[in-house]
């Protein structure tokens, strides 16, 4: 049962498939949309500019009947006069044109957006297999794209019918008017017939675009096998994430044993924990831990510092306050100042000692550390300054 739950594509599309779909071309696009908000501009704009267009259109059709002789028997300018007839035309129905192109190129804004894949232009061979192609006559989307078509022929017929039914009396009335008059009437009725039929492609429309989203998501959808090997692929395999963090603390190791032999002092447990300690005289700032560690790395950390003749000091509450509280490379909290102003102290006596000679200096063991930064105690541990 779960190896079966596991195939079921029952987890929506991740925003990686989304992108890797749109590379590829595949965006949702409903064809009724496009189609309704292309035939409505074009109604609406004949009804908005229609008589400006007529009106010039019958002026250049009444000008070009006449013309003179030269015109007739002269092949050159009568095809000068046709073309700037033809310019003229053009120029008379470019804002018509204009309109039908920034409805075109808008239309895809109201589902999908825009989109340019180059991979929808490289050859698929797998569409040209007949059993895909018998598979997709009696696919789900066919049946449901014959019952698009039927309905969508039952109600432009319906709307048809019902205007026509209304403007018979009109339609008939056109036959005693002049005909100036009765062409501009049948341009009204043609006009109001077309975008009343149109209009009945809303609906359509309003029901084709929210199918085209949901079927879109469901065509997306993911296992959740899928979603598994999609989340190795984009954050990388468990495994090697492993390896790569394993590589990671072992550089950072490196750098911070390479601070060590640069320490003024190493704070030891004995054993168990080391705090490297480095102080800069000509700075601001407080004493820095450039190197902590325990167990392994704790003995690493006090081989090294022997190898460089850096001081060692056994201060096991002090060590273990610094190893809990303090990060790497992070300056000591004003609590521990005193504490390790007394270990300073003694570091700089006894390096005098060492290159001057004189009274050797006496190894500090009581260390003031208060009792709730030591991790040994289970005292309430306020924050730390």
């Amino acid at each position: 049962m779960a190896e079966e739950s596991d195939l079921e594509k029952t987890e929506s599309a991740s925003p990686r498939r989304i992108e890797k779909a749109r590379e590829e071309g595949n965006v949702p696009r409903s064809r009724e949309l496009a189609t309704c908000t292309l035939l409505l501009a074009a109604g609406i704009a004949f009804w908005v500019l229609g008589s400006d267009v007529m009106r010039e259109l019958t002026h250049m059709l009444t000008t070009s009947m006449s013309f003179d002789r030269a015109h007739a028997f002269d092949s050159e300018l009568l095809l000068v006069r046709c073309a700037t007839y033809m310019t003229d035309v053009l120029i008379a129905l470019s804002p018509f044109a204009l309109v039908l192109i920034i409805t075109a190129l808008g239309s895809p804004l109201l589902i999908g957006g825009w989109l340019f894949s180059p991979k929808a232009f490289q050859p698929n061979f797998g569409k040209l297999n007949p059993l895909k192609g018998i598979s997709n006559i009696f696919s789900i989307r066919s049946i449901v794209e014959l019952v698009k078509a039927i309905a969508k022929a039952l109600l432009i017929g319906f709307v048809s019918w019902v205007v026509i039914s209304k403007q018979m009396d009109a339609m008939v009335g056109l036959s005693v008017e002049p005909v100036k008059n009765g062409v501009i009437h049948l341009g009204d009725l043609l006009l109001v017939s077309f975008i009343s039929i149109v209009s009945a492609l809303v609906v359509i429309a309003f029901i084709d675009a929210p199918y085209q989203m949901w079927q879109y998501a469901q065509k997306l959808k993911m296992t959740r096998d899928e979603v598994k090997q999609e989340s190795k692929e984009s954050e990388g395999n468990p495994e090697i994430k492993a390896k790569i963090r394993a590589q990671q603390r072992e550089m950072a190791r490196r750098r911070m044993m390479a601070q060590v032999p640069t320490a003024d002092v190493v704070v030891t447990n004995p054993t168990r924990f080391a705090v490297a300690i480095k102080y800069d005289e000509s700075g601001s700032g407080a004493p820095r831990v450039v190197a902590k560690g325990m167990g392994v790395i704790a003995a690493r950390i006090r081989e090294i510092a022997v190898e460089n003749n850096v001081t060692l000091l056994e201060a096991p509450a002090l060590a273990r306050a610094l190893h809990k509280h303090v990060d790497l490379d992070r300056e000591i909290p004003e609590t521990l100042y005193l504490a390790v102003a007394e270990v300073l102290a003694y570091v700089f006596q006894l390096r005098a000692f060492r290159t001057q000679g004189g009274f050797r200096p006496q190894v500090p063991t009581n260390i003031p550390v208060p009792q709730y930064l030591d991790p040994k105690h289970d005292a309430p541990q306020p924050a730390i300054a």
